[in-house]
């Protein structure tokens, strides 16, 4: 696809609707644990149309996550923003998101969960199920890595500064989905090895996949409100935001015109 053809197909979707922004808290499960995700569409669009799951990060189900979906149901998708913890739980300071986020992360509750959440995108009235992706943000972006490696039906993952897994060995034969991986290039938090192991596992996997490392940017740089964690290594960048938006624009606009995924 041309850098032109792209810029314009992302504008014709930024123009797609007209109307109210609809949005409301729809529950679903895994296994007895009960989620309350955050679904957002365009309701001025009539007919099925692409579904984007959006999982948000370490925090859980705040109004940052919320913001997200309502931004990309605005580009014409039906947008669902996930819970991940079950009951809407949000940490509240550093120390209980961190807590929330390690009973699910390295765990199989990670896909188990963003699998659940993708079924109840896949099953709405509005939602093309052939037609699918997933993005997050730090934890939600190694969350959308992992539910690409688990085999999932979707047809590309974007990862905003998420941490760096790799595929297993297992997972191998199993990855169908593109993978757009927009990262802070003075991101602390992500080793050098662990881009390594990712990059091999993405060859190894011969998946459709892209890295985009943005100059000076660290962890969070999607989040307005990370200046004021006073956080190492965590940090509001605004042209890193706006470019990395861009570049998920691109990518959905590209994987949803296609037939298939991109293997």
């Amino acid at each position: 696809m041309s850098l032109l053809l792209a810029v314009l197909l992302v504008l014709g979707l930024a123009t797609a609707g007209h109307g109210k922004m609809a949005t409301q808290t729809i529950s679903y499960k895994q296994g007895d644990t009960v989620l309350n995700g955050y679904l957002a569409y365009d309701d001025a669009i009539k007919g099925k149309r692409p579904g984007v799951m959006v999982v948000h990060e370490f925090w859980g189900l705040n109004d940052f996550a919320k913001k997200a979906a309502e931004r990309v149901a605005g580009q014409g998708y039906v947008a669902l923003a996930v819970d991940m913890y079950g009951q809407g739980k949000v940490g509240k300071t550093p120390d209980e998101a961190r807590e929330l986020a390690g009973q699910v992360r390295g765990t199989p509750l990670m896909r188990e969960r963003a699998r659940a959440g993708l079924d109840a995108l896949a099953k709405n009235d509005l939602v093309d199920p052939r037609r699918l992706a997933a993005m997050g943000f730090c934890f939600g972006g190694t969350t959308v890595l992992e539910l690409a490696y688990s085999g999932a039906d979707v047809r590309g993952v974007a990862s905003f500064h998420g941490g760096l897994t790799a595929p297993r060995p297992e997972d191998l034969p199993n990855i169908k989905a593109s993978f757009l991986v927009l990262h802070g290039a003075e991101d602390p938090h992500v080793k050098p090895e662990e881009i390594v192991a990712f990059e091999d596992g993405m060859r190894q996997a011969k998946a459709d996949w892209q890295m985009v490392l943005f100059g000076g940017a660290v962890h969070s740089f999607t989040n307005p409100e990370a200046n004021g964690l006073k956080m190492p290594g965590v940090a509001y960048d605004a042209k890193a935001d706006s470019r990395s938006w861009k570049y998920m624009q691109m990518f959905f606009q590209e994987i949803f015109s296609s037939e298939g995924s991109g293997r």
